[in-house]
């Protein structure tokens, strides 16, 4: 039977010890009993929680690769239904950062479109997990991690089977290589959403000191500044060779559906394009083989695979009105900076910068390594060999767009948040009285 709670002690002519009249008639409440197993009513055990939002994320990020990777093969005669799902597994461990290796050398150039889609399941996952524990709006660190490490654990689970499943017939994959990735990249991911949904995000908030907010928040927004540009760059140069990339998708002689399997393939590596393009802009530039260099001031490429995203690719070094290419990230930073003062004036409650110099410069300053930190990051993640030989190094190399990026960044965050305050500071002209008529 339920525990029955027991009514408060009552004075003397029915009258509680609150000074309540006692109403003998109205039922008495009944506290619901624990479950077995400890678990509140509602909530389900931790294992169970991660195991089915760790599956289901796993589940959402490997059907497009398997549809996509379907319609590429959906010409081909020997081609089987166990073979495409194998090679979607194979597929779908790259997208995490799991290198094949096949006969021709190790395969580990990672679509960043499919990282990102497993990154923001994952960060679902991490959400739904927190819910059920009952770690909604706690503030407690400690639960965030829990959900975190339960959901990768789970995740690691399922890309060392995903390993298994594809060495038997298909390239090597060791799953203890994939279970350690996977499970990084899982409890990365989760965090993500555990910390959010707990409310742990506003106790650091609350906690980190007002510059380095400020500057994190500088940095951020100047590396996705940078991307943003990066992306239209290369976005740009795909469309003016638009004509070279239609006709390598047409030599590919796979039908309609392969073509449009390959141009999803494409598309998954779009964001690649667009870090690539990053760093072309900042001026490390990029490789798309051993011996090669992408950038603005050199381009020496040789003999290249047919690959649509390729048509884009710069035929020389910048020269004339292209050489403006090169204030973009200057530019990016100057309007990181503009941003940061116009938010501290907010801030403020008026409309002009803070007085003292050093609270506008010094997260200024910092939004450079916090940029770099970032940049760099996205360019080692945008790269990986294609096999052991010509193209075995493919991308930008990390500490050179990083330490680039902390530079230009920097300096262009400095320069916006210096004369944003100059130029709201600057004496205003006093207005003319109106002169009165007759006077």
């Amino acid at each position: 039977m339920s525990p029955v709670t027991p009514d408060p002690p009552s004075r003397p002519g029915g009258v509680r010890a609150d000074d309540r009249p006692v109403d003998r008639a109205a039922p008495r409440r009944r506290v619901p009993a624990p479950r077995a197993g400890g678990s509140p009513r509602g909530r389900a055990p931790l294992p169970v929680a991660a195991g089915v939002a760790a599956a289901g994320a796993a589940l959402t990020s490997y059907l497009p690769v398997a549809i996509v990777l379907g319609l590429v093969q959906l010409g081909a005669d020997s081609t089987t239904l166990g073979g495409t799902l194998r090679t979607a597994l194979a597929g779908w461990l790259v997208g995490h950062g799991v290198p094949l290796h096949t006969e021709a050398g190790p395969f580990g150039l990672a679509p960043l479109a499919l990282t990102v889609l497993a990154l923001w399941r994952l960060t679902r996952a991490g959400v739904h997990v927190s819910r059920a524990i009952g770690a909604r709006d706690t503030r407690s660190p400690r639960r965030a991690l829990i959900a975190a490490g339960a959901v990768g654990l789970a995740y690691a689970l399922l890309g060392a089977l995903a390993a298994v499943l594809i060495g038997a017939s298909g390239p090597h994959v060791s799953p203890v290589r994939a279970a350690a990735t996977f499970a990084v990249v899982g409890t990365l991911g989760a965090l993500v959403g555990a910390i959010r949904i707990t409310a742990v995000t506003r106790l650091l908030v609350t906690r980190i000191p007002g510059p380095l907010r400020d500057g994190v928040r500088t940095g951020l927004v100047a590396a996705l500044l940078l991307l943003g540009a990066g992306a239209g760059a290369a976005g740009l140069a795909v469309a003016t060779g638009g004509g070279d990339a239609a006709d390598m998708i047409g030599a590919y002689r796979t039908g309609v559906a392969g073509q449009a399997g390959i141009t999803l393939v494409s598309m998954a590596y779009a964001p690649n394009a667009a870090v690539w393009s990053t760093s072309y802009l900042l001026g490390p530039g990029f490789a798309v083989g051993v011996d090669t260099a992408v950038r603005t001031s050199e381009v020496s490429v040789g003999a290249l695979p047919a690959v649509p995203l390729l048509a884009g690719l710069p035929r020389g070094p910048v020269d004339g009105v292209g050489g403006l290419l090169l204030a973009v990230p200057v530019l990016a930073g100057m309007v990181a900076g503009w941003l940061l003062a116009r938010r501290l004036a907010r801030s403020a409650g008026s409309e002009r910068p803070p007085r003292r110099w050093a609270e506008l410069l010094a997260p200024a300053a910092l939004a450079g390594p916090v940029a770099g930190v970032l940049l760099g990051v996205a360019a080692a993640a945008s790269g990986g060999p294609l096999g052991a030989g010509r193209l075995a190094q493919l991308g930008p190399v990390a500490w050179q767009v990083g330490a680039v990026a902390a530079g230009v960044v920097a300096v262009g965050a400095l320069l916006g948040a210096a004369a944003t305050r100059v130029l709201a500071r600057s004496p205003r002209p006093a207005p003319t009285p109106p002169v009165r008529p007759g006077a």
